[in-house]
C-alpha cells in the first residue's frame, strides 16, 4: 500500500510555499509558514525523506531558449500487453523531444508532452520516429497556442 503521509496544516503551508518559490532560503520559509528555522528545516529534511518532495528544478523559459513549440501527441498501441507498454514506455524516455509522457486510458494509450525548436523538428520527430516506432497505431498529434495557466503540478 502506497505511503499515505498526515500532514498538519504547517506542513502543508511549507509544502506550498516550496511548490510557488522552490529555491527559498529556509529562514524565509520558515517566517512564511509561522515556525522558527530548526523545526522547519526538519519538516522539509522529512517530506523529502519521504519521498512526498521528490526533488527540486528550474522552470526554464523554453522560447527565450529558442524552443517555440510545445504539443502533445496521444499514442495508440496495436496492442497494450504489460510487456508493449513497458517497452512503450521505456522508448518515449529515450527521446529528449518528450518532456513528460502519461499512460492513459481511454481512446489512447499514451499522452506526450513534447517540447521543440520549431515545427519541423516536431513533425520530423511524429514522422521519423514516433509513428515509425514498433507498436504504434496512431498518433494524434495537438500544437498549443500560448498557455493560459502554468501553476504547480499538485494543487495544494
Amino acid at each position: 500500500m502506497p505511503f499515505t503521509a498526515d500532514l498538519d496544516d504547517i506542513d502543508w503551508k511549507i509544502l506550498r510555499e516550496l511548490q510557488k518559490e522552490g529555491r527559498v532560503s529556509n529562514v524565509e520559509l520558515s517566517r512564511r509558514v509561522g515556525i522558527s528555522a530548526p523545526p522547519c528545516l526538519r519538516r522539509v529534511k522529512w517530506l523529502e525523506e519521504t519521498g512526498i518532495i521528490r526533488g527540486y528544478r528550474a522552470l526554464l523559459n523554453a522560447p527565450a531558449l529558442g524552443l517555440d513549440v510545445v504539443a502533445f501527441c496521444l499514442v495508440g498501441l496495436h496492442h497494450q500487453s504489460e510487456a508493449e507498454l513497458k517497452a512503450f514506455a521505456d522508448l518515449a524516455r529515450t527521446w529528449t523531444i518528450v518532456r513528460q509522457a502519461w499512460m492513459v486510458s481511454g481512446e489512447s494509450d499514451f499522452m506526450l508532452h513534447c517540447v521543440a525548436r520549431d515545427l519541423t523538428a516536431f513533425q520530423t520527430f511524429v514522422i521519423e520516429e514516433l509513428t515509425s516506432a514498433p507498436n504504434v497505431d496512431t498518433v494524434r498529434t495537438a500544437l498549443t497556442i500560448r498557455p493560459v495557466k502554468d501553476e504547480g503540478l499538485v494543487p495544494i
